[in-house]
C-alpha cells in the first residue's frame, strides 16, 4: 500500500454541517423565545421529571428568564456557523473559541446521565413485547421523556457546530476540507493510529469491568462495595433492581467485546459465522458512528456522577455505587481515541486532494 499526493480530482462540495448546524441553531433559538413567551414544553425545571432536581444542571431553570438566553444563544449559534462556514468574519481564532466552548456546553454540560440509561434500556423496551415482559409497565415513552430526548437533541447540535468548526480548522492549517490531510501524517499516519489505538481500546475495555463486577456481584446477593443492608433495602425498596443492574453491567460489559473490534480482524471483515456479510469488509461507520456516540453517553454518565461526588452526596463505604462511575469519563475519551484510530487506519484515499492510498489500476476507485 502505497500513499500519494495527487492533484485535486473534484470540486470540493460546501460543508453542510454548517448550515445544519445553522438551521438546528435557528430552531432551537426559535423554541427558546416560544418557551420564553409562554409556549409549553420548556423541557426543564417544573416540567422535568427529575423529582430530585439532582440530575440536570439545569434544574432550577425556568421559561423566562432561560428562554430569553436560549434565544440569544440560537441567534449567536446562526451568526457562528454561517461565519464557520463561509470563512468571512472575525479572522484567526475567534470563531473557534467561540465554538468550541458552545460544543462543550451542548454535547457534554447540559445532557445528563439519563441519556445513557435511555440507550441502554432502548433494546431491552423493543424486545420486551415478544418474551411478554412487562418490566414493570415501563415504555420507550418513559424511557426517553421529552426532557430527555430534548437533551438528545442539544448533542446532535452540539456536533454539527463540532464538524463546522473541524472543517474551519482545516481551511485555516491548509489542510484538505474533505479528509483533514496535510501531507505530514504524523499521529494521524495508519501505522501510528495503530498503535496508540491498541492503547486506547485497552483501556476503554478495562474501565467499565469494575462497575460490571459491582452490578454482576450485586444480582448474586454479594455486597461487594456496599454494606448488607443496601443490598437488602434495595431488593425491598425496589424488586427487580438489581438484576436491572447486571442488564446495564452486561450491556457494558459486550459493549467492551466490540470495542475489541477496533482492533481485530473482525472488527474489519464480517466473520464467517454471519451469513449474507460473511467475508465482506465492514463499513467504517458502521464501527465508528456507534462508539463515537456511546462515548459521548458515557463520559456524560460519568461527569454526572463527579457533580454529586463534589457535591458530597455519597458515603464514602458505599463506594461501590458511585466511585466506578466516576471513571466513565475515562471510558468515554479512550473509546473516542480508539474509534478515532480505526477511522485513521481505514479511511480510504481522499478523492480530493488525491492523498491517502493510492488508486488501484484501472480500477477507478480508491480502495480502503
Amino acid at each position: 500500500m502505497t500513499t500519494i499526493t495527487a492533484p485535486a480530482r473534484r470540486v470540493h462540495r460546501p460543508p453542510w454541517q454548517g448550515y445544519a448546524a445553522a438551521l438546528w441553531s435557528l430552531g432551537y433559538g426559535a423554541l427558546g423565545l416560544a418557551w420564553a413567551l409562554g409556549a409549553p414544553g420548556f423541557p426543564w425545571g417544573a416540567s422535568d421529571p427529575d423529582l430530585d432536581r439532582e440530575l440536570s444542571v439545569l434544574a432550577g431553570a425556568t421559561p423566562d428568564p432561560a428562554g430569553w438566553w436560549i434565544a440569544a444563544f440560537g441567534a449567536l449559534g446562526v451568526a457562528l456557523s454561517l461565519t464557520l462556514t463561509s470563512g468571512r468574519g472575525p479572522a484567526g481564532r475567534v470563531p473557534l473559541l467561540l465554538a468550541w466552548p458552545m460544543v462543550v456546553l451542548l454535547v457534554l454540560v447540559i445532557p445528563d446521565s439519563r441519556v445513557m440509561m435511555g440507550v441502554a434500556y432502548t433494546p431491552l423496551l423493543l424486545v420486551a413485547p415478544l418474551f411478554d415482559l412487562s418490566l414493570g409497565g415501563t415504555t420507550l415513552a418513559d424511557a426517553w421523556p421529552w426532557p430527555v430526548f430534548n437533551q438528545l437533541l442539544c448533542v446532535v447540535g452540539g456536533l454539527l457546530l463540532a464538524g463546522a468548526a473541524l472543517n474551519f480548522r482545516r481551511r485555516r492549517r491548509g489542510a484538505c476540507a474533505d479528509c483533514g490531510r496535510t501531507g505530514h501524517d504524523g499521529w494521524t499516519a495508519p501505522a501510528a493510529a495503530a498503535r496508540w489505538g491498541r492503547g486506547a481500546v485497552a483501556v476503554a475495555v478495562a474501565v467499565p469491568l469494575v462497575y460490571c463486577a459491582t452490578r454482576w456481584s450485586w444480582a448474586l446477593g454479594i455486597p461487594l462495595g456496599v454494606r448488607k443492608e443496601f443490598l437488602e433495602e434495595g431488593t425491598r425498596d425496589t424488586p427487580g433492581i438489581w438484576l436491572a443492574g447486571a442488564y446495564l453491567a452486561t450491556f457494558g460489559a459486550l459493549g467492551g467485546v466490540l470495542t475489541l473490534g477496533l482492533v481485530q480482524r473482525w472488527g474489519e471483515v464480517f466473520p464467517r459465522w454471519i451469513p449474507g456479510l460473511r467475508g465482506r469488509r465492514v463499513p467504517v461507520l458502521l464501527a465508528v458512528v456507534p462508539a463515537g456516540f456511546v462515548s459521548i453517553v458515557v463520559t456524560v454518565a460519568g461527569l454526572t456522577y463527579i457533580r454529586w461526588t463534589v457535591a458530597g452526596r455519597f458515603d464514602l463505604a458505599e463506594w461501590g455505587a458511585w466511585l466506578p462511575e466516576t471513571f466513565w469519563p475515562v471510558w468515554g475519551a479512550a473509546l473516542a481515541a480508539a474509534a478515532l484510530a480505526y477511522h485513521l487506519r481505514r479511511r480510504p484515499g481522499c478523492s480530493h486532494c488525491g492523498r491517502g492510498p493510492a488508486l488501484a489500476p484501472g480500477s477507478g476507485a480508491l480502495p480502503e
